[in-house]
């Protein structure tokens, strides 16, 4: 029979789960109070939340809101990143703060409702970030635009020069 507590805390991960765009597994043993505070920090400034909870009121949140079972990565000691709107600021921050500090070690997550491996969010720490992409789609279309107009430009400019050389002849002929 579970204990108030234990739903109450179900309760809330699942309403974690359900507003994080991306949900993040570390293994913090070894991390002093200061690093984790820096790591939370980080993941704080890139959108998202830390949050430590057992491993098995994770499980059932996971079940309850119909996410994959990632089991192996619910073993030990765990740290759970919930993302906000951008995944990929969250995996950044947790990326580099764990290329700085060798105890920090990213066991997986779940993104879209798959299960993501280490390497996984590894390569998605790895893409630009939303504004990055924002601007080169910008500079796609600016530069699709530009082209255009250089194309149509360049039409009426050797109309313009064709008809030019044709009225210079007329005359001496």
């Amino acid at each position: 029979m579970p204990n108030k507590s234990n739903i109450e805390s179900v309760a809330k991960i699942v309403d974690e789960i359900k507003e994080a765009s991306a949900l993040w597994i570390v293994d913090y043993r070894g991390l002093t109070v200061k690093e984790t505070e820096t790591l939370r920090r980080a993941v704080r400034a890139a959108g998202g939340h830390v949050s430590v909870h057992k491993n098995t009121l994770v499980k059932l949140a996971l079940k309850e809101t119909e996410q994959p079972a990632i089991d192996e990565f619910l073993a030990g000691p765990s740290a759970f990143v919930f993302a906000g709107a951008d995944a990929v600021a969250a995996a950044k921050a947790v990326k580099d703060f764990a290329k700085d500090n060798e105890k920090l070690v990213i066991k997986g997550g779940v993104m879209d409702g798959k299960a993501c491996s280490a390497a996984d969010v590894e390569a998605i720490a790895s893409l630009p970030s939303r504004e990055q992409l924002m601007g080169q789609l910008a500079g796609l279309i600016s530069g699709m635009a530009r082209g255009l107009a250089v194309s149509i430009g360049g039409v009426s400019r050797g109309l313009a020069v064709v008809t030019s050389a044709v009225a210079e002849q007329k005359p001496a002929a």
